[in-house]
């Protein structure tokens, strides 16, 4: 039988864990994990965790989902890998072509990567080449929102606004320009989200005169910045800012990895700020970025979802115009399989319909613990992910509110004194109410 202490000696002795501080955990115990069933995480002990953000924001249908275990077994007997440069398989070709059909065919073409921060660089790259193969080379600048945060990459960093993460690599990142967000926290009393929107859509109008001979792609995440702290805001900075991309000659780059897959109550977050039956042009981005919840949680698998205009600028009998990028598993069968049955679950469930009572019981359940809590500020929530702000939090508020958390039973991990919850979508009534007790529990624990 695994002992959990032996398994965590292990871990500290041989595994480098992302994205954090080694040393904590000399006084942070690794959470060892050794199963899981629907939306609970089991350690090595035989406890059990709710999994409120479904394990860094990527599980959409619970852990061991049978379906998605069941549609990985057939493929494991049939295709595991094959190269995707000269060669195709049924995997690769139906998602592509369903993620199309999602997006009405104004993003037919899909290029596939790994992970979320290799799904930003592509449509950089692609973005620049574009422009250098018809002509325009100067145009290869970034603009992104203040606060942004599209990945850990160096070409990703380029446009991620977040101190944390950016500064320790200055010197390796071309750095690009910023605007400011339209964080709907900004509303003098009274005044609706749309005009914050409206106001810094004026400030990137005001950028973009200045500087798009330079500009090749604004990137933005689409009604919510996740790692900025689940800043929200309103669909018409979308529709204002595709307006101007379109006058200033701009591309425009969806980044969903964090906000696709219905985590905002389309399947599309930029479905809400989209004129129903246009055109690219009339509506949608350029590039969509997807990643994390496609594949259901279970494999790496990100894409760049990109319209015909792009795809046929690289298309063309020299192969140097033609986009050089590539990895080894591009296009995995067996990544792509989970996300055909993680697409199939949304259809045959109505996940959609179906998240829109989950949202109102999250909501409900959120509201009713923090909204007259003395230290809450902020208290937000589009589709199924609801946060609030803490106001007079500690330094080490997210450790504390984090290790409370797992006290109570319940994943939970504040972005710096953000609590936020997205869970699984198939959380019921009870694991909400759960996971909104055991978080108040621990906002009282990490504020004592």
């Amino acid at each position: 039988m695994l002992r959990s202490d032996d398994l965590l000696a292990r871990s500290l002795a041989a595994v480098w864990h992302p994205c954090t501080q080694m040393k904590h955990h000399e006084a942070l115990p690794l959470v060892p994990i050794v199963g899981g069933e629907g939306a609970w995480l089991i350690d090595a002990d035989g406890r059990r965790l709710l999994d409120g953000i479904s394990s860094w924001w990527v599980n959409l249908f619970g852990h061991c989902n049978p379906r998605i275990n069941a549609a990985l077994k057939d493929q494991l007997d049939t295709l595991e890998h094959v190269m995707l440069a000269g060669f195709t398989h049924p995997p690769v070709v139906e998602l592509s072509e369903r993620l199309a059909a999602l997006t009405g065919h104004r993003l037919g073409h899909a290029f596939y990567a790994s992970d979320g921060a290799s799904a930003t660089e592509i449509a950089l790259k692609m973005s620049v080449h574009y422009w250098r193969n018809h002509g325009e080379a100067g145009k290869n600048r970034f603009l992104s929102l203040a606060g942004s945060y599209h990945g850990e990459t160096v070409g990703a960093l380029a446009v991620t606004d977040v101190a944390l993460f950016r500064d320790a690599y200055a010197a390796l990142v071309r750095g690009g320009g910023t605007v400011p967000c339209p964080d709907a926290r900004l509303a003098a009393d009274g005044e609706p989200a749309a005009e914050v929107a409206r106001r810094a859509a004026a400030a990137l109008e005001a950028h973009l005169d200045a500087h798009h001979a330079e500009t090749a792609a604004l990137i933005v995440e689409p009604l919510v910045q996740g790692a900025a702290g689940m800043v929200m805001y309103d669909a018409e900075y979308l529709r204002l800012a595709r307006a101007l991309c379109d006058r200033y000659r701009v591309h425009l780059i969806a980044d969903e990895i964090a906000v696709g897959c219905g985590r905002t109550g389309t399947f599309f977050a930029w479905e809400q700020a989209a004129a129903p039956g246009a055109g690219t042009a009339g509506g949608w981005p350029d590039f969509l970025c997807l990643s994390k919840g496609i594949s259901g949680g279970y494999l790496p698998l990100s894409l760049v979802l990109s319209s015909d205009d792009i795809y046929q600028a690289f298309y063309d009998e020299h192969t140097a115009r033609a986009f050089l990028h590539s990895h080894s598993y591009t296009g995995n069968p067996l990544a792509c399989r989970a996300a055909l049955a993680t697409l199939d679950i949304f259809t045959a469930d109505g996940v959609i319909e179906a998240n829109r009572s989950r949202a109102r019981l999250l909501g409900d359940a959120v509201r009713a613990r923090f909204a007259d809590h003395r230290a809450v500020r902020h208290l937000r929530q589009c589709g199924m992910i609801a946060a609030f702000d803490v106001a007079g939090a500690p330094p080490d508020f997210a450790r504390r509110f984090f290790a409370a958390a797992l006290e109570q039973g319940v994943l939970l991990r504040p972005i710096g004194d953000t609590v936020y919850f997205m869970p699984p979508y198939i959380v019921d009534a009870d694991d909400i109410d759960r996971l909104a007790d055991g978080a108040a529990a621990a906002l009282a624990a990490a504020l004592a």
